[in-house]
């Protein structure tokens, strides 16, 4: 029951420092990267109870590989519009972004 306990509190370490990242950084590749350890705190919370279940089973890790594959796929994308808008506007500040209006 430690463990689990262990895990939370670094689940909730890793979910502060991705907020934060979100709240404070203006850069569109660290607000990304923000969102991937905001993933991993989700990530680790579900193996971490997976193994607080009464039958051992992996119900929590499945879950994770699914989110772990979904995470890859909003990186590709996450990615290809930070090189579309930088071609078009050869910037990737967030708050130049938001100026326009289309």
């Amino acid at each position: 029951m430690a463990e689990i306990l262990d895990y939370t509190i670094v689940s909730i370490i890793l979910l502060a420092i991705g907020i934060y990242g979100l709240t404070v950084k203006r850069n569109f590749i660290r607000m990304l990267f923000a969102v991937e350890i905001i993933i991993n705190a989700a990530n680790l919370n579900l193996v971490a109870f997976s193994r607080l279940m009464p039958v051992p089973n992996s119900t929590g890790q499945t879950f994770a590989l699914f989110s772990i594959a979904i995470a890859a796929a909003e990186v590709a994308v996450g990615l290809a519009l930070i090189i579309v808008a930088y071609r078009i506007y050869r910037n990737i500040d967030i708050k130049g972004l938001k100026r326009l209006s289309g």
